[in-house]
């Protein structure tokens, strides 16, 4: 996850060309992430890049995913121009047309997925629920790791990026730079 996170900071900043995800399935993913993670006064899944960690993520950690994104865009697509005719993806569909398509999607009402390469079925609700998955990840993942762009997921959580740590100080580290018996603690060991 964490070079996923990586890749994800470095392919956002250069505007990078995209390892798994063709820039079609690029767009579809990044309409849906930021549906999932909105822009309003504070940034969303675009401005955190979250696109870029679920590319690298299908092709390491999530590798096992591909194939159930690449039915799932297709479905995602196929339930747009179902649900609102002249709407040819979920891309261009307007954003509260997206909500309604992806509330039916978690819902489970879109046709089934059918198999996937692997011979396995798959519904919906499964691609949903890793999609949404991936974009959390992405939103949030440690930017120590290269994940979050310019800490976009910690400003909307409100965590400071500043690392603090202040160990319980006790007996048993006395010797810390910074420890300070409490008045009552002095006769204790």
């Amino acid at each position: 996850m964490v070079a996923a996170a990586q890749h994800a900071h470095q392919a956002a900043a250069s505007k990078q060309s995209f390892e798994v995800l063709t820039p079609d399935q690029a767009k579809e993913v990044e309409a849906i992430a930021a549906r999932i993670i909105p822009t309003d006064e504070l940034p969303g899944a675009t401005e955190a890049g979250v696109v870029y960690f679920i590319d690298r993520a299908l092709k390491t950690f999530a590798s096992d995913a591909l194939p159930l994104y690449q039915t799932g865009l297709v479905a995602v697509n196929r339930a747009a121009a179902q649900m609102f005719p002249g709407v040819k993806s979920f891309s261009v569909a307007t954003p509260e047309q997206q909500d309604k398509i992806l509330t039916e999607g978690f819902a489970g009402e879109w046709p089934e997925l059918g198999p996937l390469g692997n011979g396995t079925r798959t519904y919906v609700p499964d691609f949903c629920q890793t999609v949404w998955l991936h974009t959390v990840w992405g939103f949030l993942v440690d930017p120590e790791g290269g994940g979050n762009r310019d800490f976009a997921g910690w400003k909307v959580i409100g965590h400071d990026p500043a690392h603090s740590f202040s160990p319980p100080f006790g007996y048993y580290d006395k010797d810390y730079p910074g420890w300070q018996p409490f008045p009552a603690e002095t006769g204790k060991k």
